[in-house]
């Protein structure tokens, strides 16, 4: 079930700039899945890694300003 809560947050920053923004600025992985579970959604930080793993996304960021290639749209 909290693969799903990891999956909706991944939504919810696909269809939400700044959300996506304010996202792509947090290191380390671990105060990200934090960040996220105070605002409401509940996963841990391996079943976070478990969903990107699945669906072969990278949580590392690129450009400037960073950016990551996580969202899903």
């Amino acid at each position: 079930m909290a693969k799903k809560e990891a999956e909706r947050f991944l939504i919810a920053g696909g269809e939400d700039k700044k959300l996506r923004a304010r996202y792509d600025q947090l290191e380390p992985k671990e105060a990200f899945v934090a960040e996220a579970n105070r605002e409401g959604y509940n996963y841990t930080l391996e079943e976070f890694d478990d969903v990107l793993r699945e669906s072969g996304d990278s949580f590392e960021s690129f450009g400037n300003p960073r950016k990551r290639g996580i969202w899903w749209t």
